[in-house]
């Protein structure tokens, strides 16, 4: 059975998904990154980079246990082991591939970072919050571009691309607000395409258990903030 480590965030809420949707057992050990569990000892073993998602797999490769970090790098292990959500084709693989590092590469840090100036950042930040607001405002019209002439991201077929993006995406009319939202009709079918699917109503209810079992970035305290952030006390400049 595979240990997933983590917490309700889209980067963990993907390999949710697709745990689910691989239908491969696993459990959930939270990490209740507001209070700071993700600096412990014992979890920087097992990421340096003291990040959530981690995944140990005891049949990892050779039949040995295998640890992986990064959400990316956890969906290609888990699609690799199972020979599913990566096309066979050289070329399909590569576009699915290619749509996961664009998530990887721009959907997921220019959202974080505006969700962060939005939610997180004191007052007196408006040129980074407009920066992060455009920039995810861009990478979604892309986006909406490419879904405008494809079902999924890959092309016909759902993969790992899809699996990634979804959990940013499904938030847009959310950080992004209805009028935005509303200008990305193509985002909005596939959003709603990948709702309906069994495994990903099922790993969404996953996630609002663990949340439940972990603590809120509004009940979090300002020491456990700054060193989350590395701000006050735990900036390095």
């Amino acid at each position: 059975m595979i240990t997933l480590y983590g917490m309700g965030s889209p980067n963990v809420v993907k390999v949710y998904i697709a745990l689910e949707e691989l239908a491969l057992p696993y459990e959930v050990k939270p990490v209740d990154v507001f209070t700071g569990q993700q600096f412990d000892a014992d979890f920087l073993k097992l990421n340096p980079n003291a990040k959530v998602p981690v995944i140990i797999d005891p049949d990892g490769p050779g039949g040995k246990p295998y640890t992986c970090f990064e959400s990316g790098a956890i969906l290609l292990y888990l699609a690799e082991k199972t020979g599913k959500l990566l096309p066979a084709d050289p070329a399909a693989k590569y576009d699915a591939v290619q749509w996961l590092m664009t998530q990887m590469s721009t959907v997921g840090p220019m959202f974080g970072q505006f969700v962060h100036y939005l939610r997180f950042a004191p007052a007196g930040n408006d040129y980074s919050k407009s920066r992060y607001q455009t920039q995810a405002i861009r990478v979604t019209e892309v986006i909406d571009h490419r879904l405008n002439a494809n079902e999924y991201l890959a092309g016909g077929e759902y993969t790992i691309a899809d699996v990634a993006t979804y959990p940013w995406l499904r938030n847009v009319p959310a950080l992004l607000g209805a009028d935005i939202a509303a200008k990305f009709p193509n985002v909005t079918r596939w959003v709603k395409q990948i709702d309906e699917r069994p495994a990903v109503k099922k790993a969404l209810a996953e996630v609002d258990a663990v949340r439940a079992r972990t603590t809120q970035f509004d009940k979090a305290t300002p020491v456990n903030l700054d060193k989350m952030f590395g701000r006050g006390q735990f900036a390095a400049a």
